[in-house]
């Protein structure tokens, strides 16, 4: 294949909800580019984009798959995402490096949730966006209906460049009110016959076209005073306007297709290469520290890497979009996250699980290489001496938590990596083993996307794993001061222990005065600090540890050791065993042997002083509370919000959104654990929903109590 310049490359990200029909809309235009002899389909499982072995067992895709056609002397990349909320992570990179989006819609089922989620992340990334609704040939199609939703969703913005005069299954005709020509399919789709609209919808088309000369006009100032002295405008003055008009986001083209029977996909084809800015015509991509970089063959090769695989004989296989000068095969490019060397020994243009070996991709192209050393997602990949640094690629947060682990149990090691693995490809998989928890934790989009997970590993990776009931990080801390004694005394013969510790605890909160006096024993006691260690503790909040000790009782040399006793009391907390935060403990006195005294009599000392103390200082778990945020339709409000109070959640606001409403809630992370599944029951899967942490807080007392019981129940049982 030919080399393509810059503004010869469209780049466009195929987005909508499931079954919208993007992957057989991009089997159709691969087909019509001559890059696969013939069209696959979904459920023949034969499509070039959707041949994963998950994808296939499903139905649908899991992973977003470059692609790539040729059409009239330019090279359209296409990257066809999932549909399914639960993977968005892969319309978030997809976006990232397309310079259009396509919002492909089902005609019979209109402007979705997954619509409206979607539209978001283009508008975020401020992504021009071509609307094409598809399967007009389904017997209960609603072409009138959609485009209404359309509207109602996104405004004035939705302009028409087609309609169908037929719907349904005998749909074979689409008047094209730019070109002014009606389209006509035989049963097998493919090039149509041009023919001139006919009288009965002369009228309607005209009136569409002035719109859409209108809306053509209103992006350009030129082109309004042509319009204004004319009266129209023409073919080309249009289309020049309109691609202005989708660069600003101020105008969402429609378009009309049946991707199955391969009825005006040419046509859109053509609209892309004419209309759809070319990466020339995007301003390019800004660096970390701010610097717009531009699609252009003469500068400097830089590459930004935003998808890999691992595919079971190749190994690793990275995606990037060549944002400046030509990667060429066999250059060393510097790898600017790890600073390490990597040679590009081989160098494709994607069409799914069909690769073509080509020389050299310039500025604007997408590609993909194999056998990288250490790249990753977000990675940036440059020529010597250029200093580019592209910012990784934002996901959103999780949404679903499990706990998991292998059945059997010689299995754990290898089931690590495999998800470790997996993460590499999806990197809003999220994989942590807690030390607190002692517990490995996934995290990611949904229940659906785990179990695809969960899928992958059992059939591909032969490794039987289970989902459990994941623990909650709780927090423990005090309300108020308490003092403690503890005396560590052991004598077996020869040298013994001996260690004596005092202590004052307190909550410690920001900016508090300095410890001077307290009551203890019923006096007075004035503190003289000799020492002060502040520690931001990697669990979050504070410890701040005082040595007050005078005289000598106690030697310098075992403060760390009694630091040593109550940090380690800090990392498993009397009552449940969590975290401790946010205290502030006084050493005050204490006693000590000539001969017994050590550092591990002192730790303990330490330890058991500050636990004494700690259960006296009314203690108090602390939860997680999450800021939660659902788009849900007006008329499931209610029901929403009544679940969401229900599980403890605090709602905190409202608001609307392009039709639907946005309800704002502060919930424990412990009333989330099946939301994605309730949420999706209450509305027939109309919500969504984000996440994000927010603070700790109190939990209920009567909560706290069964906290206490469940420990103490489980610690017997332990013994």
């Amino acid at each position: 294949m030919k080399t393509y310049n810059p503004n010869e490359i469209k780049n466009i990200a195929l987005v909508g909800s499931a079954g919208s029909g993007k992957t057989t809309l991009a089997e159709a235009m691969m087909y019509e580019g001559g890059v696969i002899p013939r069209r696959g389909s979904v459920s023949a499982k034969n499509t070039s984009s959707d041949y994963r072995p998950v994808e296939q067992e499903y139905g649908s895709s899991v992973f977003p798959a470059v692609l790539y056609t040729e059409w009239k002397d330019q090279k359209l990349n296409f990257i066809d995402t999932p549909g399914a909320d639960d993977f968005v992570g892969g319309v978030i990179s997809a976006l990232n490096v397309a310079d259009t989006a396509v919002m492909v819609v089902n005609a019979v089922k209109g402007v979705e949730v997954g619509t409206e989620i979607i539209s978001r992340h283009v508008r975020n990334l401020n992504k021009p966006m071509i609307f094409v609704i598809n399967q007009l040939d389904h017997e209960k199609a609603n072409f009138e209906q959609t485009l209404e939703h359309a509207q109602a969703s996104f405004g004035k913005k939705v302009v028409l460049v087609q309609y169908p005069v037929n719907q349904g299954l005998g749909f074979n005709q689409v008047v094209d009110v730019l070109k002014m020509e009606m389209y006509q399919w035989k049963p097998e789709g493919g090039k149509p016959d041009v023919l001139p609209i006919p009288e009965s919808e002369k009228e309607k088309a005209d009136e569409l076209h002035n719109a859409l000369i209108e809306a053509a006009a209103e992006n350009d100032e030129g082109l309004m005073e042509l319009y204004f002295e004319k009266g129209s405008l023409s073919e080309d003055e249009m289309r020049a306007g309109i691609r202005k008009g989708l660069i600003a986001r101020d105008m969402f083209p429609v378009f009309c297709v049946s991707a199955e029977k391969d009825m005006c996909v040419r046509r859109f084809m053509e609209f892309l290469v004419n209309v759809a800015p070319s990466a020339a015509a995007m301003p390019g991509m800004l660096t970390k520290d701010g610097r717009l970089v531009p699609y252009e063959v003469n500068g400097p090769a830089s590459a930004f890497v935003f998808s890999t695989t691992i595919e079971q004989h190749l190994g690793d296989i990275n995606y990037f979009k060549v944002v400046s000068g030509t990667v060429k095969e066999g250059d060393d490019l510097i790898n600017m996250t790890t600073g390490t060397k990597e040679r590009i020994a081989q160098l494709y243009a994607v069409a799914g699980k069909n690769r073509t070996k080509v020389t050299e991709l310039r500025a604007g192209d997408l590609g993909a290489t194999v056998k990288l050393k250490g790249t990753r997602n977000g990675d940036t990949l440059n020529e010597k001496d250029c200093d580019y640094v592209f910012p990784g690629i934002k996901y959103p947060n999780s949404r679903f938590r499990t706990a998991v682990r292998a059945v059997n149990k010689g299995d754990e090691e290898k089931m690590a990596e495999v998800l470790y693995r997996m993460h590499e490809e999806d990197p809003s998989l999220l994989v942590e083993y807690s030390k607190e928890l002692k517990q490995m934790i996934l995290s990611g989009q949904g229940e659906f996307h785990l179990n695809t997970m969960k899928w992958r590993i059992e059939h591909n990776d032969k490794i039987q794993i289970e989902f459990y009931a994941p623990k909650i990080p709780y927090r423990e801390t005090i309300t108020k001061y308490a003092q403690a004694d503890y005396r560590h005394k052991k004598q077996s013969g020869g040298a013994g222990q001996f260690g004596e510790v005092h202590m004052v605890i307190e909550p410690y909160e920001e900016g508090m005065p300095e410890p001077t006096t307290y009551k203890i024993g019923g006096v007075d006691s004035k503190m003289s600090i000799k020492g002060k260690e502040e520690y931001d503790l990697p669990w979050g909040g504070k410890l701040v540890f005082y040595n007050c000790i005078v005289g000598g009782v106690i030697e310098a040399r075992f403060m760390p050791a009694i630091l040593k006793g109550v940090m380690q009391r800090m990392e498993q907390g009397p009552l449940t065993g969590s975290y401790a935060r946010d205290v502030r403990v006084i050493v005050y006195d204490g006693k000590m042997h000539p001969v017994d005294s050590n550092e591990i009599s002192f730790m303990l000392a330490g330890r058991n002083a500050f636990s004494m103390a700690f259960k006296e200082a009314g203690p108090k778990i602390l939860e997680p509370i999450y800021d939660v945020e659902v788009f849900v339709p007006s008329d499931k409000m209610g029901d929403v919000m009544s679940d969401l109070q229900g599980r403890r959640g605090m709602i905190m606001g409202m608001t609307s959104e392009n039709g639907y409403e946005k309800l704002v809630a502060k919930v424990p992370l412990k009333e989330m654990s099946n939301y994605c599944t309730s949420l999706s029951s209450i509305t027939g899967g109309r919500a969504s929903f984000i996440m994000s942490f927010a603070s700790y807080e109190l939990v209920p007392a009567d909560v706290q109590e069964k906290l206490i019981k469940d420990f103490e129940a489980k610690q017997d049982k332990e013994e």
